[in-house]
């Protein structure tokens, strides 16, 4: 039977949930319609040989246009999109607004959904709780009903009345394991915090144990109500070992563990640096031993998100840690920094892991027919340094790192938006209900 479609990806190396395939991939109407090893006619054809041709990555955890009060992070959502999607991240997840009440969601949804407009990667959001007394299921149920099935909450942070509290959030536990909505939890033990510190105790006046037993607590939670619980932005690799030797029965099966590509590259010993400012993000950057633990246990981290939170450097640059604006940037290197470090074992933490954690999948994640034409198409065999960065912001921690691979041309929806390091189109992004 002859057929036209209206791309063709040929000859690569087709990633296809764990497996390799020697194949040709069509798209037609911004889909994925055939993977095969026969060829057909398409209006246009790219040949991706000695490549690897993976689903376009997913970063569940971004924050572009953060307005902190003071300060707004720097990059919006056309720049934070555009240097996503330079590191082949076609889809991504922001945050609301934190709300008290259920009546101020649409509020918060509706300004979120006006500055995504300029968005040239899909989107979407979670919702985010602040200190609240209304019942956790109403939240629950507009969360649903909107499209976004995920709340995030803190554990720290009630000098801004975000906090939520143990009893709180065990309650909002039991709620979501009756709808099975996803809760991420920013996890420090604010007990144990010391705010506005010199930068260089940046990292010991939020310790390692302030994380360390908040996520026990909250694995202990896990288990009793039989939520699923998602912990964002984790630093420690002890903490990985417990939940591996404690809490094995409900690892990646209720609990599921989020890192950042930061924690990976550096450590504590940056604040003692003439510009450890600009490496302040919370948690902190943590010590050697830790930075070294958790790249021994990548296989108990879930997903990799960035936490791309982006500021320039006058308003990084002060000396006491509650006068700057925490946060840094990484998407556009995300995965071509954890892909160095580990091969090809975190294609699925950028991919399947986060597609079906945030009731994507199959839409995203997977190069199976049915799925949005979102292609990477990657070289593995690359060898070189990071030498250009397309952020908002005024540097990049990562210039000049060392690094194996690169992203060589990135397709949206079947059209090249990548190729050769330049943006050679540009398209509006969409609204994902999940």
């Amino acid at each position: 039977m002859s057929r036209t479609h209206d791309l063709g990806i040929v000859d690569g190396l087709v990633y296809l949930e764990g497996t390799f395939l020697e194949a040709n991939i069509y798209i037609s109407k911004g889909k994925i319609v055939d993977i095969t090893t026969n060829y057909y006619a398409a209006k246009e054809e790219y040949t991706a040989r000695e490549k690897w041709v993976l689903p376009g990555f997913i970063d569940p955890h971004v924050h572009f246009s953060l307005n902190l009060g003071k300060y707004t992070s720097v990059d919006d959502f056309k720049t934070g999109s555009i240097s996503a999607l330079f590191g082949g991240v076609t889809t991504f997840i922001d945050f609301l607004d934190p709300i008290t009440t259920v009546s101020e969601f649409e509020k918060a949804f509706s300004k979120r959904l006006k500055e995504a407009q300029s968005s040239y990667a899909d989107y979407s959001f979670h919702l985010t709780l602040a200190n609240t007394k209304e019942s956790a299921e109403n939240f629950i149920k507009k969360a649903i009903e909107s499209g976004l099935p995920s709340i995030k909450v803190f554990t720290a942070y009630s000098s801004s009345n975000r906090k939520t509290f143990d009893g709180y959030l065990y309650s909002l536990m039991e709620a979501a394991s009756k709808y099975n909505l996803t809760i991420l939890i920013h996890a420090e033990n604010e007990e144990m915090i010391i705010e506005n510190v010199p930068v260089y105790e940046h990292s010991k006046a939020r310790p390692e144990m302030s994380e360390i037993t908040q996520i026990i607590k909250i694995a202990e939670m896990v288990k009793h109500t039989g939520a699923k619980v998602y912990i964002v932005h984790t630093t420690c690799g002890t903490i990985i070992e417990e939940l591996s030797l404690r809490f094995k029965d409900i690892l990646n099966e209720k609990l599921f563990i989020e890192s950042c590509p930061h924690y990976f590259y550096f450590n504590s010993e940056a604040y003692l640096k003439e510009n450890g400012y600009l490496y302040t993000m919370t948690p902190p950057l943590r010590s050697k031993n830790e930075q070294k633990k958790l790249i021994k246990n990548i296989s108990g981290i879930f997903s990799i998100g960035t936490d791309h939170c982006t500021f320039n450097t006058k308003e990084k640059n002060k000396k006491y840690t509650g006068d700057i604006p925490m946060g840094i940037g990484g998407i556009e290197h995300s995965f071509i920094l954890m892909y160095t470090l580990f091969g090809k074992q975190i294609i699925d933490k950028f991919t399947l892991n986060p597609a079906k954690m945030f009731n994507l999948y199959p839409r995203k994640g997977t190069l199976y027919p049915g799925a949005d034409a979102d292609v990477v198409i990657f070289n593995p065999n690359y060898s070189g340094f990071i030498k250009s960065t397309h952020t908002n912001a005024d540097y990049d921690l990562y210039i000049n790192t060392k690094v194996k691979g690169k992203v060589e041309k990135v397709f949206k929806s079947g059209n090249l938006i990548i190729e050769n390091e330049k943006l050679v189109k540009t398209a509006p992004g969409n609204f994902l209900r999940r």
